[in-house]
């Protein structure tokens, strides 16, 4: 999603291909995972010449907490620190409290993140993910 929110100014579709090699993602495992989101309606998918990915919409209108939905669902969020399965408010497991306050604390990071916040901070040097296309000067 960062590598084609980044192209999103371009105009331009990505290519499955492009974003495998660029990535470093299996290629099939990657073509699920995009499906997925134009399942959610996360991405577009154009097929022909000059078909691939892309946003349907701005990036700075796509929150992350939705493509953590589209792949893994929001019960992450709910689970136990240690996979019980009966772990509640009531019945806690001995870290419950305290990793209730950890997931509280990272879905709101998840719900006010956009796409846009991501991207700029990757293109300003931050992170570890190399959003340049294959042409273009690294």
């Amino acid at each position: 999603m960062l590598y084609i929110g980044l192209q999103y100014q371009k105009d331009t579709n990505v290519e499955l291909n492009e974003i495998a090699v660029q990535q470093e993602i299996p290629k099939h495992f990657l073509s699920k995972i995009l499906q997925l989101l134009v399942k959610h309606k996360l991405l577009c998918s154009m097929k022909g010449p000059t078909g691939g990915f892309r946003l349907p919409c701005p990036p700075e209108e796509i929150r992350l907490i939705e493509i953590v939905d589209a792949i893994d669902g929001l019960d992450i969020f709910d689970q136990c620190g240690i996979g019980l399965k009966r772990c509640t408010d009531e019945d806690p497991c001995p870290i419950h409290y305290e990793y209730k306050r950890i997931r509280e604390r990272v879905r709101k990071v998840f719900e006010s993140k956009t796409l846009v916040d991501l991207t700029e901070e990757v293109s300003n040097g931050g992170g570890i993910i190399n959003l340049e296309k294959p042409d273009e000067p690294t």
